[in-house]
């Protein structure tokens, strides 16, 4: 398809079909953004034991952190293209590619490679005891010095799917988990690496992708490709990249800290493996946390860009067919999770001595309280991510935060004292409650305030 082709059939094909068109492609990749963590914890919890999959979980916050950064710059720019391109303004689509590349080296470096010289207080912060120490920081150390190489990878990879390309933004992902699945085995069961296994393994495989990235963007016939005098920074871009990816930026910084105080609460209550079996529940749950993101991913360009042509109908119909989707997605989870636990757990430890037998036990009985509530999950986050697409960073922020932050932080320190460690797992649940009826109640005040008193539902080209 040509590349006016692709953007007029960001206008005109259903919604509904380019929904799926879009989004089919992002949710494998996202998928395969949390088979990396899943390999990875899979090999470290069968070959090297409870504690260092204790040690995985304590590492969690330092990779939201990462994925932070890389939502900053990559959706941002993601976002501010689509918009761009819908106003036929390709200049500026071009100067945020070259905005997309230096922000993500230059922050890359300094956000992956500065902490390192405070890596074992960080570590100790986040929870890290003596028995998980070492093998924290043995993973954490590879994975920051190769952020710069990571970071550049998802930003460009976000960038190529709103620019019109979602399969090979999904065949870069697919790509980088086949060899991420592949190191894994190779470092950690046949080389006998550990936990400096699993971190190569991971930036291994984000080093193969961003091969084929590259070389998507060194084609000229590419709606957005690399060019001269398109890499030099100015103030309103860098501004607009940010202020569009400020909330899904906020969104992983605060599950960072989410996970901190998680890690904190079950080492008082539940100790190491406590924490372990918050690792492994949080990796289950990412899997349809990513998926739905994907599906937002999905969204965000024919959003973005028939926001910029003003056809306001088609953006609040592909709203409504995301939404429907997500909560598919989070139900179908919850079905899961809620009637076979422990066979879902379980892949992730042998239960041949005491502590990965409690290991699993806790986790078994966590991830049914953890996600009461998880069907209300799906429609929140594409509501938050809406907003995010439309270029109403001050909405998403908030409604992405009240999730993560702003309700979830009140119940972990509120719940416990009463119902024990239970409260610890069931204050997602009621978290997750509060922050999706918030969700809907802004929304329905936005659709019928804002589009209806603009009359933005005049075009009836669904």
């Amino acid at each position: 398809m040509s590349r006016d082709a692709k953007l007029i059939a960001l206008e005109q094909r259903p919604v509904g079909r380019l929904l799926a068109e879009y989004s089919l492609p992002a949710i494998i990749g996202m998928a395969a953004m949390s088979v990396y963590n899943i390999v990875d914890a899979i090999y470290i919890g069968q070959f090297c034991g409870a504690y260092a999959m204790a040690a995985m979980a304590l590492v969690f916050p330092i990779m939201n952190l990462t994925i932070a950064f890389g939502t900053l710059i990559g959706l941002g720019s993601a976002a501010t293209a689509s918009i761009a391109l819908g106003q036929q303004d390709f200049n500026r689509a071009f100067r945020v590619l070259g905005h997309c590349v230096m922000l993500g080296l230059i922050g890359g470096v300094i956000i992956g490679w500065l902490p390192l010289l405070w890596l074992e207080p960080i570590l100790r912060l986040f929870g890290a005891t003596d028995a998980t120490l070492q093998p924290a920081a043995d993973f954490t150390l590879v994975l920051m010095l190769g952020f710069p190489l990571s970071s550049s990878f998802m930003n460009l990879n976000h960038l190529m799917r709103a620019s019109g390309y979602p399969a090979k933004a999904m065949v870069s992902l697919l790509i980088s988990m086949v060899v991420n699945i592949a190191a894994a085995h190779l470092f950690i069961y046949e080389l006998d690496w550990g936990m400096t296994g699993a971190g190569l393994a991971t930036v291994a495989a984000q080093f193969v992708g961003i091969l084929w990235v590259l070389h998507h963007f060194l084609q000229r016939g590419s709606v957005l490709h690399f060019c001269k005098g398109i890499y030099k920074l100015c103030g309103p871009i860098t501004r607009r990249i940010m202020t569009v990816g400020l909330p899904p930026c906020l969104l992983n910084v605060a599950g960072c800290l989410v996970v901190v105080v998680f890690n904190q609460m079950l080492l008082s209550y539940e100790g190491e493996m406590g924490v372990g079996a918050f690792g492994i529940i949080n990796r289950v749950v990412f899997l349809f946390v990513m998926i739905v993101l994907g599906i937002t991913q999905g969204m965000q360009p024919i959003a973005g860009y028939n926001l910029g042509l003003g056809n306001y109908r088609r953006v609040k119909r592909v709203l409504y067919c995301a939404m429907a989707a997500g909560t598919a997605v989070t139900l179908g989870g919850w079905l899961i999770l809620q009637l076979c636990p422990h066979a879902v757990v379980s892949i992730f430890a042998r239960e041949t001595d005491a502590d990965s037998a409690r290991l699993i036990a806790l986790a078994t009985e966590g991830v049914r309280l953890l996600t009461i509530a998880f069907p209300l999950v799906g429609s929140q986050i594409v509501i938050g991510n809406f907003f995010q697409a439309i270029g109403r960073p001050a909405m998403s922020i908030f409604l992405n935060l009240s999730r993560q932050f702003l309700l979830l932080i009140p119940c972990l320190i509120l719940l416990p004292p009463v119902l024990g460690s239970s409260g610890i797992w069931l204050a997602q649940g009621v978290a997750d409650t509060l922050s999706a009826a918030l969700g809907f109640a802004v929304l329905y005040l936005f659709l019928t305030r804002v589009f209806r008193k603009h009359n933005h539902f005049t075009t009836e080209n669904d």
